[in-house]
């Protein structure tokens, strides 16, 4: 699945795209998010994490609280997606 392009989400993209260290994405995020969705996505990251090292469902769920059908909803991003969670994960591993 595909989000459609459109001005609103492009404005978006230019805002996160805008902020310039981790104190300015806590700013912003938690202004335009709920604490349980910020939370929410934070947990997707970390799995898509722990899946990049290898690690096994029933770990990656202990550790973040998600179930086992988001952890492979999340996988399956990582396999047959848009490649957005791997370039992130690379770029950040390799540093």
């Amino acid at each position: 699945m595909t989000f459609e392009k459109n001005e609103n989400t492009d404005y978006l993209f230019k805002a996160i795209l805008s902020l310039k260290d981790a104190e300015e994405c806590y700013r912003f995020f938690e202004d335009i998010c709920t604490q349980e969705e910020l939370k929410e996505l934070s947990r997707r990251m970390q799995a898509a994490k722990m899946l990049y090292r290898n690690n096994i469902y029933s770990k990656i769920a202990s550790e973040t609280g998600l179930s086992t059908a988001t952890i492979s909803r999340v996988s399956r991003s990582m396999k047959y997606g848009n490649g957005g969670y791997l370039t992130a994960l690379d770029r950040i591993e390799k540093k």
